[in-house]
């Protein structure tokens, strides 16, 4: 019995010891496959070790699909702290809890369009995310121009320049260049790291810089010169963007009011006489009245954003 006792004893140490490597051995691997994935993504890993993710399986099925690299692209371009599968989550509990809470406080009939309206507010609003960080990168264009000319005419190559540039500039340009630097150091030639910043931040400002370098990389050509001028006429176009983006602050104001108002009046007639909506709501020419309003509203929106848009 003494030798059956000490022989389950060493065997049950060995399980233990076993299942507290195989512990640690999972651990590590995952550790691991996070690491790479950070690695391989676009969107680049998440800055600070407590930042978790969070919904890492639904991230990884949604990678795997063409709608999910087309948003891990968009993501990139926003500068969000977030992965494809957060917010693909966030995007459909958002599009869950409108539903809920127009059927609840309005009628059964709206639901399915503040849902609608929900996954069109969250591309909304990386499209604005993209648009805020276009325009802070194009904001920092003269500067980024001058730190390039200057470091080209003080002997540095267009490589060193661009991983200086990376140290010295703030986000966004920053993070930007640092991307193009560790493109290039990986092995990428320069006019495919400068053509992939121009597709992620798409301006003609960008194009115009990115044509100047690439054509001057590949002939050889007077960069210091050319980066000056185009130092002076970045800076010329940047003082008319303020200009005009002034003058049509108010047709911009008008294009977010005027849908605001058709919605608070739904309201209001709501509040007022309970139980309108859904009464309205109730019949087919009802609803067929509220989608032929919400689809007006939506053309105004447009035209008035189209009229309002001027290239400069």
């Amino acid at each position: 019995m003494d030798h059956l006792a000490t022989a389950a004893l060493g065997a049950t140490l060995v399980c233990g010891a076993l299942g507290v490597v195989g512990v640690h051995t999972y651990a590590r691997g995952k550790e691991q496959q996070r690491a790479l994935i950070d690695r391989l993504s676009e969107t680049g890993p998440l800055p600070g070790t407590a930042r978790a993710r969070r919904f890492s399986g639904v991230d990884r099925r949604l990678r795997t699909t063409s709608l999910g690299r087309k948003l891990e692209l968009r993501l990139a371009a926003t500068g969000l702290e977030i992965t494809p599968g957060e917010f693909f989550v966030y995007t459909a509990g958002a599009a869950a809890g409108l539903w809920l809470i127009a059927a609840s406080f309005l009628a059964a009939f709206f639901g399915p369009i503040a849902a609608v309206v929900a996954v069109w507010g969250s591309f909304a609003f990386l499209n604005w995310q993209r648009q805020k960080r276009i325009e802070r990168f194009i904001n920092q264009l003269p500067e980024l121009s001058r730190i390039l000319a200057n470091a080209t005419q003080a002997g540095l190559a267009l490589r060193t320049a661009l991983g200086m540039a990376a140290d010295e500039m703030e986000a966004p340009a920053g993070e930007e260049l640092g991307k193009v630097a560790a493109k290039l150091a990986v092995g990428h030639s320069i006019d495919d790291a400068l053509e992939e910043l121009a597709e992620r931040l798409p301006s003609r400002e960008l194009v115009v810089l990115v044509t100047t370098l690439v054509l001057s990389n590949r002939a050889g050509g007077t960069v210091v010169s050319s980066l000056r001028n185009l130092t002076q006429t970045l800076e010329e176009r940047k003082e008319t963007r303020r200009e005009v983006r002034t003058q049509l602050s108010q047709v911009t104001v008008t294009a977010y009011v005027v849908p605001l108002l058709g919605i608070g009046t739904l309201l209001l007639m709501n509040r007022i006489s309970a139980g309108s909506l859904d009464r309205m709501t109730s019949s087919f020419w009802g609803q067929a009245a509220v989608v032929v309003a919400f689809c007006l509203y939506g053309i105004g929106f447009f035209l008035i954003r189209r009229m309002s848009k001027i290239d400069v």
